[in-house]
């Protein structure tokens, strides 16, 4: 019983360790490409990966993004003076680039991912607006703005407080292919982020997708400023043996890094086994003497 009790705890010991150490081995690497920060131009007036034109129009021309795993951290801000306001903005990694249209600007029908911040309500019952929804597109799925995309949902919430907000508005965007895919924001308090959704099942997204972010308005309107871009290029470094390509991490790091929690209980551990191990010879060693004794 008492082996058996052993080797359960020292399983689930490993177990946990395992999964600590591979949330501790995420590591990032920012994408040159794919970041805006203030002052968005260089010293001679102009932007080495965005263009800008028109009525300020910021889009990754020709630089798609091809990284497996990725983060995407935006600050942005929706505001205005009018009591009625519309429609929202969104964020864009599709196969296309660069289509004017009518979902929040961009070309419907899109193939990729869309990010919606949506904050004028048409027609969705039981749902408090400004309301914030990915969507999956195919290529041939067309979005219902009559029903504020109901029926294409893949994922979303409720997000009251991202108008207007007093505190710096940002969303981080985590993508890591065939394992999750994690929206978070932050409106409430500087700092703290507020989970959306989260999924262990993501969608597909092209291999070579692009960037960009566009936003509408009509009737009624208001202003969507995007203030900074923060893309980086995830990647997991390897606990043991040879490191992970272009890392620039080996086992050392890894080592350093990686679970003092998870090396804390296997110490226990072996405590427990060695304290079982001597229990149980000690006990052999008594029925063995008093046998002897017997004869």
């Amino acid at each position: 019983m008492l082996k058996s009790t052993l080797s359960a705890l020292w399983l689930a010991t490993l177990a946990w360790g395992a999964n600590q150490a591979e949330e501790d081995n995420v590591k990032s690497i920012g994408l040159r490409t794919h970041t805006l920060v203030q002052p968005y131009l260089d010293s001679d007036m102009q932007s080495r990966w965005y263009d800008f034109g028109g009525d300020t129009i910021i889009r990754t021309d020709q630089v798609p993004l091809t990284a497996t795993n990725w983060e995407i951290e935006v600050e942005y801000k929706i505001h205005g003076k009018n009591q009625l306001y519309g429609d929202g903005f969104a964020m864009w990694l599709t196969k296309e680039r660069g289509k004017v249209g009518p979902v929040f600007g961009s070309a419907d029908r899109f193939e990729g991912l869309g990010i919606f911040f949506d904050t004028y309500k048409n027609n969705r019952p039981g749902v408090v607006f400004p309301y914030v929804m990915a969507m999956v597109g195919d290529g041939k799925t067309s979005y219902d703005k009559d029903t504020d995309g109901k029926d294409t949902e893949f994922a979303g919430c409720s997000a009251r407080g991202i108008r207007q907000a007093s505190v710096p508005t940002k969303f981080r965007l985590t993508y890591f292919q065939d394992k999750y895919l994690k929206l978070e924001l932050q409106y409430k308090s500087e700092g703290e982020w507020t989970l959306c959704f989260e999924t262990n099942e993501p969608p597909a997204i092209p291999q070579v997708a692009y960037l960009g972010f566009s936003a509408e308005t009509g009737e009624l309107s208001d202003n969507h400023d995007i203030i900074s871009i923060n893309a980086k290029n995830l990647y997991t470094s390897q606990p043991t043996g040879k490191p992970t390509p272009g890392s620039g991490r080996g086992k050392k790091s890894a080592t350093k890094e990686g679970g003092s929690w998870t090396w804390f209980f296997f110490k226990v551990i072996f405590f427990f086994m060695v304290i079982g191990g001597g229990y149980v010879g000690y006990t052999a060693w008594r029925t063995n003497k008093q046998r002897s004794h017997r004869f």
